[in-house]
């Protein structure tokens, strides 16, 4: 997908929807200085172009009762285009993997985690992830405090 070009006002359109993505058009558009016709005739033009690609929900982990967030990196024995795909397929029906990404060197995967606790991480380790096949190596991390979240506006 291209690069696509925004100004302030667009900026400010996204800053407001990353703060609260049930803000209606009104209250959008009363944010950023606009009447609520142009606010959502440029919002259309944002999610068109694909740079608002979609809405979702946050949950607090804590909240929900996972108290563990473990951040696991898989090194797999081989690095084809079918080894990478199965392991893809096989990890994203885990409910516990909350992320998947494909990484650059010594290890192949980085997945976060989150559990309500180590007996049910290690649950998951042994009696999932570890079951997965053309595993090589994993090393778990776990995190004590995320400090920064937030989303880049171009």
């Amino acid at each position: 997908m291209a690069k696509i070009t925004i100004d302030e006002i667009d900026r400010k359109i996204i800053r407001a929807l990353c703060e609260d993505g049930r803000m209606s058009v009104v209250q959008i558009a009363d944010r950023v200085g606009l009447s609520a016709t142009p606010c959502k005739r440029r919002l259309k033009q944002l999610q068109d172009s694909g740079l608002i690609a979609g809405y979702t929900l946050r949950i607090n982990r804590m909240t929900a009762g996972f108290g563990i967030t473990a951040y696991v990196n898989v090194e797999l024995e081989r690095q084809d285009a079918d080894a990478i795909s199965n392991f893809q397929k096989e990890v994203a029906r885990f409910d516990e993997v909350v992320t998947g990404t494909l990484m650059t060197g010594a290890m192949d995967f980085q997945l976060e985690i989150w559990v309500e606790s180590l007996e049910e991480f290690e649950t998951f380790l042994q009696s999932k992830l570890m079951r997965v096949p053309g595993i090589r190596a994993i090393r778990s991390r776990f995190a004590l405090k995320k400090f920064v979240e937030r989303v880049r506006i171009p």
